[in-house]
């Protein structure tokens, strides 16, 4: 019988970055904040943070994110001004963010990396499990890997990364993990990660995709690890400690994902996850994808 471990009740999303790659877009407005059809991407995150049952999410921002807040925030002048027109489709949709979860926020204040981002977090997780969402890997609800992560976490302790198989000439915009199998279809144990890799280099093709459920001895580690890729503290690296000595903080383990994952993190991607959800919508698919095959018809 598998040992039973604390049930995790509290999200962490480092939300500080620039959003360079959209600027001009990102100038003003956080890259969180851009819509995916018509909500903004951020959002889908919280919701997929909900679902797996973690209500307390911690948000890690910076400078001119304030829009953030806002959004998971009360809206009272437009809600009455709503409530007034009688419009409660739209007045529910504006509540629907503030009633998701119990929102936390600090400020990075000096960006130095995920691994950094996510020790700003140990004060507000103390010494619980906790889960680590990145918001430009946006993951369909009808394939709930995080509570799948969180499902394994309370089995066998330790952490959970969620891992992807790759193209091999793709390997090196990912963290990397070494695995062996465990006798669960999809559950590996891992042995160890190098972030982003060359292909010649790579100890497989299991990519590292933005979800993680995370010991807290991780801190600990952290507090110690010096900067590494781009001269940044990386979180692959303080991973790596932990799949290298299960003494510290548990294994690790990594659940293969192979359902439905849309990549907002660059321009072409962020393009794609649009067109494929809204395709799939009930109130805008049927029109939009009659539009959108006439379209390449027609002008492709």
């Amino acid at each position: 019988m598998t040992e039973s471990h604390p049930r995790i009740s509290k999200a962490v999303i480092p939300a500080a970055g620039l959003g360079t790659r959209f600027l001009p877009a990102t100038k003003a407005t956080p890259k969180e904040m851009l819509p995916v059809v018509d909500k903004p991407a951020i959002q889908y995150v919280v919701e997929e943070a909900a679902s797996a049952g973690l209500d307390d999410v911690l948000m890690i921002t910076g400078r001119n994110k304030r829009p953030l807040e806002d959004h998971f925030d009360r809206n009272y002048e437009l809600e009455s001004a709503l409530q007034k027109k009688g419009d409660a489709g739209r007045l529910a949709k504006v509540q629907e963010s503030s009633d998701l979860a119990t929102m936390h926020y600090v400020r990075q204040g000096d960006p130095k990396g995920l691994g950094h981002a996510v020790l700003c977090a140990a004060p507000h997780v103390g010494h619980e499990p906790f889960a680590v969402l990145l918001g430009d890997d946006l993951i369909d609800p009808r394939d709930p890997l995080l509570a799948r992560m969180v499902e394994v976490q309370e089995q066998h302790g330790g952490s959970v990364i969620a891992l992807m198989e790759v193209a091999p000439e793709q390997i090196h915009l990912y963290g990397c993990a070494a695995v062996e199998p465990t006798g669960e279809g999809d559950l590996v144990k891992v042995t160890g990660l190098v972030e982003k890799p060359d292909a010649a280099d790579a100890p497989s093709n299991y990519a590292i995709i933005g979800r993680y459920v995370l010991d807290p001895h991780i801190f600990d580690i952290l507090r110690k690890t010096e900067p590494g890729r781009g001269g940044e503290i990386q979180l692959t690296d303080a991973l790596q400690q932990l799949a290298s000595d299960e003494k510290v903080g548990g294994p690790v383990h990594g659940v293969v994902f192979k359902g439905r994952r849309y990549d907002t993190g660059d321009r072409g991607d962020y393009l794609r996850a649009i067109v494929r959800l809204a395709c799939e919508r009930e109130d805008l698919g049927p029109d939009f994808r009659t539009w959108l095959r006439r379209y390449v018809a027609e002008e492709m």
